[in-house]
């Protein structure tokens, strides 16, 4: 069976497209008249409200960005917004179709206590609360199979929004060196690749039948890390798992005493590498592998390419992309759909008040 005769989608070319996707959000976003976004000195903090593949582009904008915003970035998945959300938060409310309810929710309880919203979707209601009195709409790139391949789409609009006023303001170069990254990786790891000389076919080869567990460092690390995850539970609808070093190291580590004639048999992993890595995270990778190495069935590594923070961490990200949609083709899996989301939906639906 042929990649192509699996993905009934075209999940795979949205995979492809995502350098060019994430220009043409960048362009977009550009060209849009911004003018109702709060000044930078009128926020004390910024928050996104998201969920799945949508809202993860508020964890890219906190990886790439944090070490230069002046005020924080708080990442929120849930249905409630905290106590702080009030007139001086800048609030982004991404959703690629608008219609993710528990992103709709905040959106509403934001406005409602006076943050200055500015909502992403493709459509739905989430644009329509905008209207409201200094709430801006952006809309995203249409024509995406599903929010999962919109990555590019829901980053570039973050971004540019806060280089317009004047809280990023190496956005620009950011977004064209990201671009480049990922369009050299995704034509080392494109179908038309084979054998070993395509790494991300490779990788997935390696993993095969046993379970990932991927584990990252720092905030760029820790992004790619849950990307990962979530791409090999929607894609190849498998089982996986993450951890982010330091964190890891108080708790996890300790979690390989026992069973390990299980887990050596079903466990693999991934090491997620970059340069921005503080210096004592090196230590930490090499010396837990030294304790842990022996209950796991092999370890992988994956370095980040690219020129600045953006840029790796979107090139890690990228490459759990392409090693979860091969994960899919050689399972014999349709990497599309999410038959079990939307089942959850469907029941959810039904018992609505």
């Amino acid at each position: 069976m042929t990649d192509d005769s699996l993905d009934t989608l075209g999940f795979g070319d949205a995979v492809a497209g995502l350098p060019e996707q994430l220009e043409a959000a960048h362009r977009a976003a550009a060209s849009l008249d911004l003018s109702r976004l709060p000044d930078a000195g009128d926020i004390d903090q910024i928050v996104v409200l998201g969920m799945g593949g949508s809202g993860i582009a508020g964890d890219v904008l906190a990886a790439a960005a944090n070490d230069v915003l002046p005020v924080p970035v708080v990442v929120l998945k849930q249905y409630r917004v905290p106590a702080f959300v009030g007139p001086r938060t800048l609030a982004f409310a991404l959703s690629y179709s608008g219609f993710t309810e528990e992103t709709v929710g905040m959106a509403e309880a934001a406005g409602a206590r006076g943050a200055r919203l500015v909502t992403l979707s493709a459509g739905g209601p989430l644009a329509a609360l905008a209207e409201r009195p200094g709430g801006v709409h952006v809309p995203a790139l249409e024509g995406l199979p599903m929010p999962r391949a919109a990555l590019g789409a829901m980053v570039a609009p973050l971004i540019v929004c806060l280089a317009r006023i004047g809280m990023l303001p190496d956005a620009e170069e950011w977004l064209a060196e990201a671009a480049v990254a990922l369009a050299a990786r995704r034509d080392e790891c494109r179908p038309t690749v084979a054998g070993d000389a395509n790494p991300a076919r490779h990788a997935a080869r390696r993993i095969g039948r046993t379970i990932p567990l991927v584990y990252g460092g720092g905030a760029i690390g820790t992004v790619a890390a849950m990307r990962w995850k979530f791409d090999v539970n929607e894609n190849a609808k498998a089982p996986a798992f993450w951890a982010a070093y330091p964190e890891l190291d108080h708790h996890e580590i300790c979690g390989w005493g026992q069973h390990g004639d299980v887990t050596r048999q079903v466990l693999t992993l991934v090491e997620l590498r970059h340069s921005y890595e503080h210096e004592r995270l090196a230590r930490r990778f090499d010396i837990t592998r030294g304790i842990i190495e022996e209950a796991l069935s092999q370890v992988l590594e994956v370095r980040a390419r690219g020129a600045c923070r953006l840029a790796q961490v979107l090139d890690l990200m990228y490459f759990g992309d392409w090693t979860s949609l091969y994960l899919a083709y050689d399972a014999g899996v349709d990497p599309g759909p999410i038959e079990a989301i939307v089942r959850l939906k469907d029941e959810l639906a039904a018992v609505q008040p």
